[in-house]
């Protein structure tokens, strides 16, 4: 098969250039949202320490 491209190198340009334009022209068909709704990261954390300050659970 590559033989049969080799030989015939303007046939191998147009079907090179067929697949660009089928891929351009099936670019808006693909089901991708422009802007996808996202939730932004959150972590939550609690800690439990009876008596304790915010700044002795913060540095423990």
């Amino acid at each position: 098969m590559p033989s049969f491209f080799i030989d015939r190198p303007v046939f191998a340009w147009i079907v090179a250039l067929a697949i660009v334009v089928a891929g351009v022209l099936a670019i808006p068909q693909l089901p991708i949202a422009q802007y996808p709704r996202l939730a932004p990261p959150r972590v939550v954390t609690t800690a439990s320490y009876p008596g304790a300050s915010t700044e002795t659970v913060d540095a423990h």
